[in-house]
């Protein structure tokens, strides 16, 4: 059966246009990152749990994108040898994208849509802390802020959606990738 989540066409950070059909029936999380950003030490952890569950299907994809103030400015090059060189990311990266507004990728439209809503972490005040700071979303079902977290099954669904400050290792993420790679 075809997956219109795994057809959408995608750019991998070394340029060349594909699909995620290859990760079919592989867990994911898909994630926009950035570099100059306070939650940028996510990509150590993602890569933590990329390792520790590769072997059981589960890969991270990380989707650079500079729409939050900026914090993702250089080239697809720069990006991939910084994520490299200091947190040493080796799940796949992708192109940088817009995640929001009327430019917003395809991959991010059907994410989204299947996933409208974020699951935070109690009492975080992530979301408050970005209103009052004038960070306010235009829509309800926008991405937030860097590093907010899609968790798709081996089925191509969406199965959750994390806020960005839910870390990849915070105990439900961590429940949730486990209970989608037992399925």
């Amino acid at each position: 059966m075809q997956n219109s989540l795994l057809n959408t066409h995608v750019t991998t950070i070394d340029g060349e246009v594909t699909t995620l059909e290859k990760y079919a029936g592989k867990v994911l999380l898909i994630v926009n990152v950035a570099s100059r950003c306070g939650l940028t030490p996510q990509h150590e952890q993602l890569e933590n749990i990329q390792k520790a569950w590769a072997d059981q299907g589960f890969v991270v994809l990380g989707f650079p994108c500079n729409q939050f103030m900026g914090q993702e400015p250089g080239s697809e090059e720069e990006i991939k040898t910084y994520c490299a060189s200091t947190w040493g990311v080796t799940f796949p990266m992708f192109s940088k994208i817009d995640v929001n507004g009327d430019a917003r990728h395809p991959l991010y439209q059907k994410l989204i849509a299947a996933a409208p809503t974020a699951v935070a972490p109690e009492k975080s005040g992530f979301y408050e802390r970005m209103v009052s700071k004038g960070r306010t979303p235009l829509y309800p079902d926008d991405i937030l802020w860097n590093f907010e977290k899609f968790l798709v099954g081996r089925d191509g669904q969406v199965v959750q959606r994390f806020s960005p400050d839910m870390t990849p290792e915070d105990p439900i993420v961590m429940e949730s990738i486990k209970i989608a790679l037992a399925k």
